[in-house]
């Protein structure tokens, strides 16, 4: 039995059918992953925008070697290696106030539904269609999309959703029990989904005027993506909380949530057994650095994907890509793996490309010309 075989069969017999795969990557340098055939490609998905240095950046390796060379894990009943010079770079580059690590994305997201609640003691919050928060219950429960919500209903806590973008149909939604909004300055698992300008403002207006907390959710916009540290400093509004993750450790399990200044748990109001050790930490400050060095030619870099894919009129913020194919778009996938490039089919037929912020504009010529190829 063939290697593919293998894997197939374990696959059934051992582990829970929730993913639906047929590639085994084995390797990865920069923008470039190998599969156990020994096939090359152009990795335009990243690990879902996750590798955000590329695959095994040098740095980043380095500093995870070394911290496990020392010390893998300490609780946080003690100081834990890098933790809190994380913590102080997280608050200056977002701007905000204090910070609260996790394992991941819906991590930061529960977090924040508990920070929003415990503080304004309200219970109910405000979320828009399409959005995509996390999969536990109460990240769950902010997220819009119905085929992965409905079947765990009910849950807590109680969210109205409206569309997105709208402001009026938020500014009716919010009530005086609301704790607060979630939005995505780009929707990411919805396919690209860029809003008018004017969201963020229209959503901190709201919040102010509501008394609600606005909750950004950078998970997949966040640390670089689209050209400034934040998506929502491409407008100049800060939020309330903002939760990060996917980049911020270029594939090391990490998350975060910042707040403003003032706003904070209490002791004992939460805590986590992981979440920031020292591992993670180091690979974090890692990442930060070298997307703090290459920052400037991420929106460059988009641009060129903008122009060769201009047929197609693309959305584009930074490197992060959507086109909108519909009921071709699986096909087109699959055509682009067949031909060396790797991209991923996001919600309702939209192609999503999240390279790594490394990507050669070589590599972003070759992209282009595969994908020209798919559709053609």
């Amino acid at each position: 039995m063939d290697e593919k075989n293998t894997e197939k069969e374990l696959e059934s017999r051992y582990y829970q059918p929730v993913f639906s795969r047929d590639m085994k990557i084995v390797r990865g340098k920069g923008a470039k992953v190998w599969d156990a055939q020994g096939n090359e490609y152009i990795d335009c998905v990243a690990g879902i925008a996750v590798a955000s240095t590329g695959h095994c950046h040098p740095a980043v390796v380095a500093a995870i070697c070394r911290q496990a060379g020392e010390l893998i894990h300490c609780s946080n009943l003690y100081h834990v290696p890098h933790q809190l010079e994380l913590a102080k770079k997280l608050s200056e580059i977002t701007g905000l106030g204090k910070v609260f690590l996790t394992n991941s994305g819906t991590e930061a997201s529960e977090a924040a539904i508990k920070l929003a609640r415990v503080r304004t003691g309200r219970k109910q919050f405000v979320a828009f269609t399409h959005g995509f928060h996390g999969r536990s219950t109460g990240a769950l429960a902010v997220t819009h999309k119905p085929a992965i919500r409905e079947p765990f209903e009910p849950l807590e806590p109680r969210c109205s959703f409206v569309e997105y973008g709208d402001l009026d149909g938020l500014r009716k939604a919010v009530s005086g029990d609301t704790a607060g909004v979630f939005v995505e300055p780009i929707q990411g698992e919805a396919g690209v989904i860029i809003t008018q300008e004017g969201l963020h403002a229209g959503v901190r207006e709201n919040c102010d005027m509501s008394g609600a907390l606005m909750i950004l959710d950078e998970v997949q916009t966040g640390m670089g993506r689209t050209g400034k540290w934040l998506a929502a400093q491409h407008e100049g509004v800060k939020p309330d909380i903002v939760t990060l993750a996917k980049g911020i450790a270029s594939g090391f399990p990490m998350g975060a949530l910042v707040a403003r200044e003032g706003l904070e748990f209490k002791a004992g109001e939460h805590g986590s057994t992981f979440a920031g050790g020292p591992v993670a930490c180091a690979a974090a400050l890692a990442t930060i650095q070298v997307i703090g060095e290459i920052l400037p030619t991420v929106i460059p870099k988009g641009e060129r994907f903008r122009a060769g894919l201009s047929d197609y009129s693309p959305r584009v913020r930074g490197l992060m890509i959507g086109i909108t194919l519909g009921q071709r778009c699986p096909e087109v996938q699959k055509r682009c793996a067949a031909r060396g490039v790797l991209v991923n089919c996001a919600a309702d037929g939209n192609i999503r490309l999240v390279p790594p912020l490394v990507i050669r504009e070589d590599e972003i010529d070759a992209a282009i010309e595969v994908i020209h190829e798919a559709l053609g």
